[in-house]
């Protein structure tokens, strides 16, 4: 996931200038990529247009700088929608952005689409609490400075009990999003309708 697609994404929900896209990634957006800096959204913006994803109309603005206001084109809608509703790769770690992001923008995927990112994040957390929640985690310390392993001990087991208590949050969230959706709780929409088709005039 690369900052490109929170930038196309949050484009498609609404045309916005470089300013209004860093205060959603330090508002609404700020737990899905940690300290973007201004720089690094103009950048992107740049590198954008020049691919053919996005662009721009010009608002005079007398006495300041002149606005520009980002569009997606419909090359940019269809990168953005494969990458959204593509293969769904689990990273490592479940507190990692992927799967934020993924949610955050549901409103463009149909909810069987949704499914599919649930059950294989499900799956995949599953299958690492079988393989790791009973792991034989004693250590072999070998430290060449003072080093306390009473502590080291019971702070290593503390935080495996805080992870243990942290992914099974998670899961449970995961559970009841996945029942709820195929329950009808979260959209009217049939479990295989998808969003109205993105109209080519309105991305130019």
């Amino acid at each position: 996931m690369k900052l490109e697609h929170i930038l196309l994404g949050v484009l498609l929900e609404h045309p916005s200038t470089g300013y209004d896209l860093k205060k959603y990634l330090d508002t609404h957006g700020r737990f899905l990529r940690s300290n973007t800096q201004m720089s690094q959204v103009y950048r992107s913006l740049g590198t954008m247009e020049k691919q053919g994803w996005v662009t721009h109309d010009v608002e005079p603005r007398p006495g300041a700088q002149d606005a520009k206001t980002y569009r997606v084109t419909e090359e940019g809608a269809t990168v953005f929608l494969d990458w959204l509703t593509g293969p769904y790769h689990p990273p490592t770690r479940f507190q990692d952005p992927e799967l934020a992001v993924r949610l955050t923008f549901a409103g463009f995927m149909s909810a069987e689409q949704l499914l599919r990112i649930l059950d294989t994040e499900i799956q995949t957390r599953q299958d690492e609490i079988a393989r790791y929640r009973h792991r034989d985690r004693r250590q072999q310390w070998a430290a060449t400075i003072p080093f306390d392993t009473e502590l080291a001990d019971a702070l290593g087991e503390r935080l495996h009990q805080l992870g243990a208590a942290a992914i099974d949050t998670h899961m449970a969230a995961m559970i009841e999003l996945r029942r709820d959706l195929l329950d009808g709780k979260l959209s009217s929409r049939s479990l295989t309708a998808i969003p109205g088709e993105i109209l080519p005039e309105r991305l130019s």
